[in-house]
């Protein structure tokens, strides 16, 4: 009875350890979603931020602008005062000017309102985001100091939890402690059902062996059988690389090459359209040659003049999307990238079409208004003018539907693969408009030629105008029709080819895995191309470092000999300088030396000269003798015997007194070139020594380098090592806990198995004890 107790105890504290382990488990995974959102609270408050410091830089530039306009107000009033003062003295031009000057003050006065109102709407507009980011601030600091606040709670009652827990592990394991010493007692007592218990247990051993050789051949059958299927998860199979379709990639690629033909053939034709259109608003209904045309068609000319820088990007962004769809590639609208770039520069130009309507509608009104229009182009006029509006609208509508096979390539969830078809069939009906809208608009337009061609102002140059816009419709009517017609044509290739992807998968997960997907496919290709290659002969690892060890001193040496060579060239010009410059100071001294000859050979007393100059050589002689004494005693003896040769030579012409000045200049200037001769000797032997010892400088820090790099990859493999230690100790520690799992539940079944015997033990004795009575009963 006191192991059935202390059984239904241990029992019901095992129960209440597991719910408190699982409690403990939520609240963990509610700190930690805690955290998380106080870390996006925390981001959400730096954007706030830095949009704050973006309209703080707005509200700079505003008020910078404010100031450029006041300045420019304060310009328009010195105008206005200076023309005041002139008109005051042309009194014929008074009322003219008076009504000059009203007009002028009147439209900056509207100019100046109009800013001051729109400055006063971006400093209300201001106001209020500040007061909004403000406020959105201070509720995300209480809100995060709330989400603190309970993480600290949390944290307390995990702690607590968790002291808990450890408490009554320990109860569990003393109550254990007792329950082995009751079961050894009990085993004591129980020796007369030991064959019972042998039994049990052999019968425990023969199920053990059989669910462990049954759980070793599932577990090979699994590892063999069963390989890792990647095709379940869709994140795993979207970089799975598809069936590569040769056929169906050339066959995009030459549609992709008559598109490219098509939107090259409609971008010439709308550049035509609007340069013609230019040349048509300077022209009629006011040549801009004999008359000054209204500000609104100025304006409207200066806006079509910008158009090429409109139109032009279209067949660039329609050619990189061409050169994008290769052989190689896997085209699908996942990856087809550059179809944003086509999609953006369609948005420009639709942007061009949206900033030119109003003027062109305003001037079809104005041609409508002047006193040339008849009843008859009037109405053409506004015919045009309703199919401009259409046109307009047709653009949109293309640009809305490019943009959506656009969003795949950055957002896969933007445009799902089962409504491919519906934006195909819709871009194929908008394309058919707008060809149907060209067809009205040269239809208008060659009416209106031949109405204006009747007006009595028209000339020649008019005429041909007309002609060029209309032949420019002409050939965008052309270039719709064959666009249309072609993507009507293949809209079911272009709906089946753009949506296929990995086998058993429906569509890519996001634009990186197609990317992924592309690389594994190139190298899966290089892996192909590399299998073809014959492999070469390896060559051994000690050989291997020797020859890099020579290649390295080699490569050194080889650099070392390079910057020598660069140096002695350098060397070398420099020398050559100095050359050239000394060739030209000794013609300049042979000039001046023949100068000096000539003068003394025509001079009236060339004897006395000669007595004056060889009085005037002695002293001089006698000067050098007692300098170079000097010299040679203060100086150490480092002279060769040239210079002593040189001195016994000068001594022996001081004595005998009959100098011979050339022999002796001869004899100066063969000392000092030899001389100097020995010093540029002297001085390439050390640069050659520095040059030397500067290769091997730089030789032994390669080797330092090369040796630090190998010790820090020697570390990470050392680091590399103890992590994958770590990693045996863990699992060694996880099957340690797997068996002392295993063990307790033995244990628990042999203290079933023992509660059992026991009761079968006092069965057995309350049977004899039975047995022992009826024998009494009977004797």
């Amino acid at each position: 009875a006191a192991a059935a107790e202390l059984q239904g105890k241990y029992q019901k504290l095992a129960q209440e350890y597991s719910k408190l382990r699982a409690q403990n488990q939520v609240l963990k995974k509610g700190v930690v979603d805690e955290q998380a959102n106080s870390a996006s609270l925390k981001e959400q408050l730096k954007m706030k931020d830095q949009s704050l410091r973006k309209l703080q830089q707005e509200m700079d530039s505003l008020t910078f602008r404010n100031q450029q306009l006041a300045k420019r107000v304060e310009l328009l009033q010195d105008e206005l005062a200076l023309s005041e003062a002139r008109g005051k003295k042309n009194k014929k031009s008074v009322e003219s000017s008076s009504q000059l000057s009203e007009e002028q003050k009147s439209v900056f006065n509207e100019d100046l309102q109009k800013k001051i109102e729109e400055n006063e709407r971006l400093h209300i507009l201001f106001f209020e985001a500040d007061e909004q980011h403000k406020r959105l601030e201070a509720e995300l600091r209480s809100r995060l100091e709330v989400l603190e606040t309970d993480a600290a709670q949390h944290q307390a009652v995990v702690d607590s939890l968790t002291k808990k827990y450890t408490e009554t592990i320990e109860k569990l394991q003393n109550d254990k402690a007792k329950l082995e010493i009751k079961s050894q007692t009990l085993e004591r007592e129980a020796k007369d059902c030991r064959l019972r218990t042998e039994e049990c247990q052999q019968q425990l051993k023969n199920l053990q062996a059989a669910l462990g050789s049954r759980l070793e051949e599932s577990l090979c059958i699994i590892n063999e059988k069963v390989p890792f299927n990647d095709t379940r998860s869709t994140r795993y199979n979207a970089l799975n690389v598809p069936l590569h379709n040769r056929r169906n990639q050339l066959k995009l690629r030459d549609l992709a090459g008559q598109a490219l033909a098509f939107v090259q053939e409609l971008v010439t034709a709308l550049l035509n359209f609007h340069t013609y259109t230019e040349q048509k608003v300077q022209i009629f209904p006011v040549d801009s040659a004999t008359d000054t045309i209204s500000p609104l068609n100025q304006k409207f000319s200066q806006y079509l003049h910008e158009n090429a820088s409109y139109v032009r990007p279209l067949e660039e962004g329609m050619l990189h999307l061409f050169e994008s769809i290769t052989e190689d590639t896997v085209t699908v609208l996942e990856t087809t990238v550059k179809l944003k770039a086509f999609s953006e520069h369609l948005a420009s130009y639709l942007g061009f079409l949206r900033k030119i309507l109003p003027y062109q509608l305003k001037s079809l009104e104005e041609e409508c208004e002047s006193s040339l229009c008849t009843a008859a182009l009037r109405a053409r006029n506004m015919e045009l003018h309703r199919d401009m509006k259409r046109l307009t609208a047709v653009f949109e509508k293309l640009h809305t539907y490019v943009s959506l096979l656009a969003l795949p390539s950055i957002r896969p969830e933007g445009l799902l693969r089962t409504n491919y078809n519906f934006v195909f069939t819709n871009i194929a009906a908008s394309l058919h408009g707008f060809h149907d809208i060209l067809k009205d608009i040269s239809k208008h337009y060659s009416q209106k030629a031949t109405l204006e061609q009747d007006v009595p102002t028209a000339t020649q140059k008019l005429i041909t105008t007309n002609d060029c816009i209309l032949s420019s419709v002409a050939a965008l009517t052309n270039g719709a029709g064959k666009m249309a017609s072609f993507f009507s044509n293949n809209l079911d290739h272009f709906t089946t080819s753009l949506s296929y992807g990995p086998k058993g998968g429906a569509e890519f997960i996001s634009p990186l895995s197609a990317e992924c997907m592309l690389q594994y496919k190139k190298k899966a290709a290089a892996y192909m191309k590399s299998l073809k290659k014959p492999c070469a002969d390896s060559v051994p690892y000690e050989e291997a470092l020797a020859n890099r060890r020579v290649l390295l001193s080699s490569t050194e040496s080889r650099e070392g000999l390079a910057q020598q060579v660069q140096q002695s060239l350098e060397k070398i010009a420099k020398l050559e300088q100095e050359k050239e410059h000394w060739m030209l100071e000794a013609q300049l001294a042979k000039i001046k030396l023949e100068k000096e000859n000539q003068k003394l050979k025509n001079s009236l007393s060339g004897h006395l000269t000669e007595t004056i100059q060889e009085r005037s050589v002695l002293p001089n002689i006698a000067e050098q003798k007692k300098e170079t004494t000097e010299k040679s005693l203060r100086e150490p003896i480092k002279s060769t015997s040239l210079s002593t040769k040189l001195k016994c030579c000068l001594l022996k012409s001081l004595h005998c007194q009959a100098p011979d000045v050339e022999s002796r200049e001869d004899l100066i200037k063969t000392h000092y070139m030899a001389r100097i001769a020995e010093l540029t000797s002297h001085l390439q032997l050390a640069d050659s020594k520095s040059v030397h010892f500067h290769a091997e400088c730089r030789a032994l820090a390669k080797r330092l380098s090369l040796a630090e790099k190998s010790k820090e990859s020697l570390t990470e493999e050392l680091k590399l090592a103890s992590q994958n230690i770590t990693r045996l100790q863990a699992s060694k520690l996880f099957c340690n806990d797997e068996l002392m799992t295993t063990k307790r539940s033995y244990e628990d079944q042999l203290s079933m198995m023992s509660d059992h015997l026991c009761s079968m033990n006092e069965t057995l004795t309350k049977q004899r004890e039975e047995i022992d009575t009826l024998k009494m009963a009977s004797k």
